[in-house]
């Protein structure tokens, strides 16, 4: 995957701004993408999804793009580097205009989460929305009616979700001290109210 290598750009800004940052973690459906918009709205972060930088970077055709597009079709995990480049790339870019970071759904295994630190900056705090498989699965499946996701079917989630488990669990494990376990199969209100708690904590 050499076509898909690229340096990552100059972030003494960022080490320097102490904006807070702050990781999202939780398996695929666990309901992220909508605690990250209640926490945009309340606090002005800016909310990047790994996700959704990836897709992008796939719609835009390149051939970095298409390298990507294969991986992801197959339910591997993307090159380190291409995410922390990227996600370094959208966090300075949002600089000027932002009162915090959620990066969501990063890092996906612990060299990752060592990477960013030693790259991009310091970890304030990780929310972690926990749920079952069978819950996710399920979610999954409904999302796939209307999403037209190519990642979207069970096969392929079962594949995501055991992913998910063997990389994040060392994730929890080292930052167990910046880390807010919150049940995702709880009320949206429920668990906004528990991520209020954890924030202000971390700002104040």
């Amino acid at each position: 995957m050499a076509n898909l290598d690229f340096e990552i750009p100059d972030t003494t800004a960022l080490k320097n701004s102490k904006v807070a940052i702050i990781w999202v973690l939780g398996g695929p459906g666990s309901g992220k993408g909508t605690q990250c918009d209640k926490i945009v709205e309340k606090y002005g972060f800016s909310h990047i999804s790994t996700g959704d930088l990836l897709r992008a970077d796939v719609a835009s055709g390149s051939e970095r793009g298409k390298a990507l597009e294969q991986v992801m079709k197959e339910g591997q995990l993307v090159s380190a580097k291409v995410v922390l480049g990227l996600l370094a790339e959208k966090m300075l870019n949002e600089l000027p205009n932002t009162k915090g970071y959620l990066i969501d759904g990063y890092p996906r295994e612990l060299s990752q989460g060592e990477e960013f630190e030693k790259n991009i900056g310091p970890c304030g705090l990780v929310l972690y929305f926990e749920a079952s498989d069978d819950t996710l699965v399920e979610r999954l499946l409904k999302r796939a009616l209307s999403s037209g996701r190519q990642d979207d079917n069970e096969e392929t989630i079962k594949k995501r979700l055991n992913t998910f488990h063997t990389h994040n669990d060392p994730i929890v494990q080292k930052y167990a001290a910046k880390t807010k376990k919150i049940s995702a199969e709880d009320t949206p209100e429920n668990i906004f109210a528990q991520v209020v708690e954890a924030i202000d904590a971390l700002i104040k």
